[in-house]
């Protein structure tokens, strides 16, 4: 397992310019959320569902990633297995900075990627930025069935949980960025590590800072150089140890 753990949120894709739950104004505003991202969605509300999806995905095209998003991308390829990136997040930013599906963990599932509804098939198929309809006429073709966003929805379990868990639990060193703490409980992970740094623009309510080493109130662009410092002197450390 990796030594060094990171997780994003929001945060760290919201400087790309990449509308989050909790903003105000944009396309999470044009659609009520219980309608459109609920378990039962697909179910009641189908093409309502699609549309919003197919807007989202729409717009990642021309988002970028930002500063952020390169740093760790780059201490993800120097480092290699010492460093796991996991991420909240739907967006393929850190994929556009230079990392590799499989450098990432996407916690909640890709927007890029759409999958087939029936169980016993389940194949996931990346259609770039087009309107689901657009592939297939919206069927599966290996099955013929339906097929649906490859995104958590609301009340859904999350497969890559278990993974997470895995990391935690192994993990030296935890650094959270961009995220309120609302879904993941971070105050408990944080806790497994030996260090831990927290990085958000403002404090949450639902994390409590004193269970990290470091704090760092601050976007993530103007705090991931040192963050980067942190991440590159503790594997350093370790390795040259090894090395003795």
């Amino acid at each position: 397992m990796a030594k060094v753990l990171i997780l994003s949120g929001a945060g760290i894709s919201a400087e790309s310019g990449i509308s989050t739950f909790r903003d105000s104004g944009g396309l999470w505003e044009e659609y009520d959320v219980s309608v459109v991202c609920n378990y039962d969605s697909m179910q009641k509300h189908e093409e309502l569902t699609i549309e919003f999806y197919d807007k989202r995905r729409a717009e990642l095209e021309s988002k970028e990633p930002n500063y952020a998003h390169k740093v760790i991308a780059d201490l993800k390829r120097r480092y290699g297995r010492d460093i796991v990136v996991i991420t909240q997040n739907v967006d393929n930013l850190f994929e556009k900075a230079g990392l590799k599906s499989s450098d990432i963990i996407h916690l909640h599932g890709f927007l890029r990627e759409i999958r087939c509804q029936d169980p016993y098939c389940e194949q996931i198929f990346d259609i770039g930025y087009t309107k689901q309809r657009e592939f297939n006429g919206g069927g599966c073709p290996s099955c013929g069935s339906k097929l649906r966003p490859n995104i958590v929805f609301f009340g859904e379990q999350a497969p890559k949980y278990e993974e997470l868990g895995r990391h935690v639990q192994d993990c030296e060193l935890l650094v959270v960025i961009g995220t309120s703490g609302n879904v993941i409980g971070v105050n408990t992970m944080a806790q497994f590590a030996t260090r831990s740094i927290l990085n958000n623009y403002e404090p949450s309510s639902a994390i409590n800072d004193a269970y990290f080493s470091k704090v760092l109130y601050k976007k993530a662009t103007e705090a991931v150089d040192e963050i980067a410092e942190e991440i590159e002197s503790f594997l350093d450390s370790i390795n040259s140890l090894k090395k003795l």
